[in-house]
């Protein structure tokens, strides 16, 4: 007999956010699907990134809450700095006209990730109304976009959440050859000489998980996220002395060919 698919919990604006354990499993059509509805103001996508729970939908879809089991996640301490790129980022480093900014233009980052082309999907599910969500999460200090510039344009980057001492990645472009990859590793060296020992990548992919990233069983995010997102977050202020101790390995990183 055909397994019985479970009703998809309703929110409206306010409402509570349903256990987490009661997010759909992977006999159903979308395992991790938590919720349906509710809205996107500030103070919900805070309960909702504190939870370990994050939007995600496409044009023409309610919004969608997810909270997959189990969840990929990148340890800090576990990224794997490849022998080409450790060579990219000395190079970038040292080049005059290469510099990382933090939040200098989070809404073109935001816009530039929406308008990224991806193999096998059209349309993006960084729809307007994301947009505006993250924006308005931004001037509340509670979203953040690492940039890799050279000689004044920018040419890629990734955009996150922080609350407390967790980071959530959320997305990222790139208009040049390791432009994105340059930010990432920007990401990572900040979160280690501030503390913050897990980046949230949702969901696995070949290519997260050949940084380093891997895939924990959610009661386990879930604990992390909580305490976690009760601790003071840092500021957002990115110095050159990030990188040269990721290339120094002053930040514990796993080296790979």
């Amino acid at each position: 007999m055909k397994q019985q698919q479970p009703p998809l919990p309703w929110l409206d604006p306010g409402d509570p956010f349903p256990a987490l354990e009661t997010a759909w499993g992977i006999s159903n059509p979308a395992p991790g699907l938590l919720a349906a509805g509710g809205a996107l103001d500030t103070a919900t996508l805070l309960k909702a990134y504190s939870s370990g729970i994050f939007p995600w939908f496409s044009e023409g879809q309610p919004i969608l809450w997810w909270s997959p089991d189990p969840r990929m996640v990148l340890k800090v301490q576990q990224f794997r700095l490849h022998r080409s790129m450790r060579k990219t980022l000395a190079a970038f480093t040292a080049q005059a006209g290469c510099e990382i900014r933090v939040d200098s233009c989070f809404a073109a980052v935001v816009r530039a990730c929406a308008n990224k082309s991806r193999n096998g999907q059209t349309g993006t599910w960084i729809v307007e109304e994301m947009i505006s969500a993250y924006v308005a999460l931004h001037q509340s200090g509670h979203a953040h976009s690492v940039e890799t510039w050279i000689n004044g344009v920018l040419t890629g980057g990734l955009y996150c959440v922080n609350v407390g001492t967790m980071v959530f990645g959320e997305s990222m472009f790139a208009h040049s050859k390791d432009a994105s990859k340059i930010a990432l590793s920007a990401l990572v060296a900040w979160c280690g000489t501030n503390g913050i020992a897990w980046i949230d990548c949702q969901q696995n992919t070949k290519h997260l998980a050949s940084l380093g990233a891997s895939e924990i069983p959610r009661n386990m995010f879930e604990e992390h996220v909580r305490h976690a997102a009760n601790q003071p977050a840092p500021a957002w202020l990115f110095s050159s002395q990030c990188l040269n101790q990721l290339l120094s390995k002053k930040i514990e990183t796993c080296d790979r060919p």
